[in-house]
């Protein structure tokens, strides 16, 4: 299954022995992508970014893979998004007007810089959206998952969400989880209802974390659940 993805990572692991996996941890697409990309190199640098470190709910499927792929290290650093978060407040958090805003290509760039790898592995699938559609398709590699002067490549873009399900199911690998909502944590999901209910539910030390550093998001399971009476 996912024969055009192995494709496609082995053309990388002909340029390069080491990579950078952004992991979400608790994906589908990460939990494939590790897998489909352990066999092929001999260092993988998975970067989890998070809105909120620390988190006890991901520390399950980080054991996991940890100890399933000897090959990996892993990093926690901060997701784009929280630097938004800060220069305007969002949710509550401290303020700070003059916070330098961040794209994921910072992000990349610096842990680049950190870890001394180029080549960087992502989930996207042009079935995603339609912005993400037109930057894959805009790859000439012939497989439309490969930016050579970027050095980036998405083994998954052609495929879909069926497809990704079907290959952890077939390789019994461990379960995204859903949450109750039918998607999975990007590491930022502070004002996701289904994510702080999940937390609620079975490990409150973490929505307490988030409420520390996001005091707004404390209204809103309750305001949801009201909402629906």
């Amino acid at each position: 299954m996912l024969e055009r993805a192995k494709e496609i990572i082995k053309d990388i692991s002909s340029e390069t022995d080491s990579i950078i996996l952004m992991h979400s941890l608790s994906g589908k697409d990460s939990i494939a992508l590790l897998d489909l990309t352990a066999p092929y190199f001999k260092r993988i640098v998975c970067v989890y970014m998070y809105a909120v470190a620390d988190l006890d709910h991901i520390k399950p499927y980080h054991q996991y893979a940890a100890s399933k792929y000897r090959n990996t290290e892993w990093l926690q650093v901060p997701h784009y998004g929280i630097y938004s978060y800060i220069k305007n407040g969002y949710m509550g958090c401290e303020r700070n007007p003059k916070q330098r805003l961040w794209k994921l290509s910072d992000i990349i760039d610096k842990v680049r810089q950190r870890v001394g790898v180029e080549w960087c592995c992502l989930g996207f699938k042009q079935s995603d959206s339609l912005n993400r559609m037109l930057m894959l398709r805009s790859y000439k590699d012939g497989k439309e998952s490969i930016c050579w002067s970027g050095k980036k490549f998405y083994p998954l873009s052609t495929y879909r969400n069926i497809d990704v399900l079907e290959y952890i199911s077939s390789k019994h690998l461990k379960t995204p989880e859903a949450y109750g909502g039918g998607g999975q944590s990007c590491g930022c999901d502070i004002s996701d209802y289904h994510y702080l209910k999940y937390l609620s539910e079975h490990y409150p030390s973490d929505l307490e974390k988030i409420y520390s550093i996001y005091p707004r998001t404390r209204f809103i399971i309750g305001e949801h659940e009201q909402g629906r009476q």
